[in-house]
């Protein structure tokens, strides 16, 4: 039996908010998906909905309807700070003041691990760490963590903030033998931030049962999140195909990665860090 009349996921065009468009079905009688871009076509028990979160009169009528928010629209990596500012910043804002407006009281957000780029490996985080952000797209996770732990204690609105780490069919690379995390663990995720009994206004770290972490969920164990897949699987190829980094290289000393190495987006073009 479907827990949500509708549930509503931005960022649906992207890679993380097409899985979970699929995933979080059973949860919901409708899932209405929505971005500025192109998104597939709507199946059964779905509805496609194009909005720019930018424009909070197009936010309050995208948010109309839905009894829970998944969050997933914004600018995906560095990106020059006008499009941070409007997509994420502005249009994280626009989603949590339309969902208190409309009596939403519970928003699964896809924050990331570069709200907390510039701790050291070897140091680690908890769910606990204050922030040290490594980008402008880092930055623009903190504002909004802020904003859902305001809205929280002001207005009762309950938020699981999901510092993903690397979510993709499977490891790259070295570093992602500690951040990786499957799509069938970020669904599971999700699902956990929607139905546990209370969330609060939580930190979580979206990783998979990797031998390898720089993060630490213990603290968040009322969710019931448990991870199922281990980037273990991988290592034996990873390790034959990338010889180890420098340890004083900044995208190897830093939980952030090549976010911590790169310079301000506004001074030079820049590539999808993602590869």
């Amino acid at each position: 039996m479907a827990r949500f009349n509708r549930i509503l996921v931005t960022g649906a065009a992207g890679m993380l908010g097409d899985v979970l468009r699929t995933g979080l079905a059973p949860l919901a009688g409708t899932i209405r998906a929505s971005d500025i871009k192109e998104m597939r076509p709507a199946g059964p028990g779905e509805e496609t909905v194009p909005c720019e979160l930018g424009d909070f009169d197009a936010v309050m009528k995208l948010v109309e309807g839905c009894d829970a928010v998944v969050h997933f629209g914004a600018a995906p990596v560095e990106r020059p700070w006008e499009e941070i500012l409007n997509s994420s910043i502005v249009g994280g804002y626009n989603v949590y003041e339309a969902a208190r407006r409309h009596g939403i009281k519970r928003v699964v957000y896809a924050s990331s691990i570069h709200a907390v780029g510039y701790v050291r490996r070897e140091d680690g985080a908890d769910t606990d760490t204050g922030h040290c952000p490594d980008s402008l797209y880092g930055v623009s996770k903190c504002f909004v963590e802020d904003l859902a732990s305001l809205y929280f204690r002001k207005f009762g609105m309950e938020s699981a903030l999901l510092r993903i780490n690397t979510s993709i069919p499977e490891p790259k690379d070295r570093r992602h033998l500690a951040t990786w995390m499957s799509f069938d663990d970020l669904v599971q995720l999700a699902t956990r931030s929607l139905v546990a009994e209370r969330i609060g206004c939580a930190v979580l770290y979206g990783i998979s049962d990797n031998k390898e972490r720089f993060f630490n969920n213990d603290k968040s164990r009322h969710i019931g999140y448990v991870p199922k897949d281990t980037s273990e699987v991988y290592r034996e190829k990873i390790e034959a195909a990338c010889p180890p980094g420098d340890p004083y290289d900044l995208a190897v000393e830093f939980a952030g990665g090549v976010f911590c190495a790169m310079g301000h987006p506004d001074d030079e073009g820049i590539e999808d860090p993602r590869g």
